[in-house]
């Protein structure tokens, strides 16, 4: 009964947060015109070929604002990570030293920026379209243990009372998440 409740409110809180964090991964992979080892560390690498993550192949430090310095722990790897980097969507030319390969990030163009906050935008509102996903999934769980006779209706409505406190918590998230990146990227 209340179990029940509890047990579905508790699984929908994991869900819902699940979408937000998958929203903040993906805001780190976004290029603001500064340096983060996140724009490369997922890309993958064709490795005797098996596609394995940058960061399983090396060591990404920054050692100043505007580069990326990618340090392979095998160096028969820094001509596919320099290749992969190539292929990939960052739009970034690599330097092979022979030891390293450097990346410098260019300042972003005031049409790119606006380019990456629709971006932003984007995937904000995919994220609250999973967490409508997540609590219509759970209205329909309670309507199925009313139905059962398994709650009450005074117990549905608390519970659908409850889930749309959650709803709009996440739903602010969201968006002051987005607010967020969205500052950051079009800042000058």
């Amino acid at each position: 009964m209340a179990d029940d409740i509890k047990r579905i409110t508790a699984e929908t809180d994991k869900d819902m947060q699940k979408s937000i964090d998958a929203m903040g991964m993906d805001f780190q992979s976004y290029r603001t015109g500064r340096a983060s080892p996140h724009l490369v560390e997922k890309l993958m690498v064709d490795y005797h070929g098996t596609d394995v993550p940058m960061q399983q192949l090396a060591t990404i430090t920054i050692p100043e604002a505007q580069i990326i310095m990618i340090r392979p722990f095998d160096p028969g790897a820094l001509k596919l990570i320099e290749k992969a980097i190539q292929a990939s969507d960052l739009r970034l030319t690599p330097n092979n030293d022979g030891k390293v390969v450097r990346l410098n990030i260019p300042p972003l163009t005031q049409d790119r920026r606006k380019e990456l906050a629709k971006m932003v935008s984007r995937r904000v509102e995919e994220a609250k379209v999973a967490l409508r996903v997540h609590r219509h999934e759970t209205l329909e769980k309670f309507k199925k243990l009313e139905d059962k006779k398994l709650i009450s209706e005074d117990e549905h409505k608390r519970a659908k009372q409850d889930l749309e406190n959650m709803i709009h918590r996440y739903t602010t998230k969201a968006d002051e998440l987005g607010n967020r990146k969205e500052k950051e990227i079009l800042e000058m």
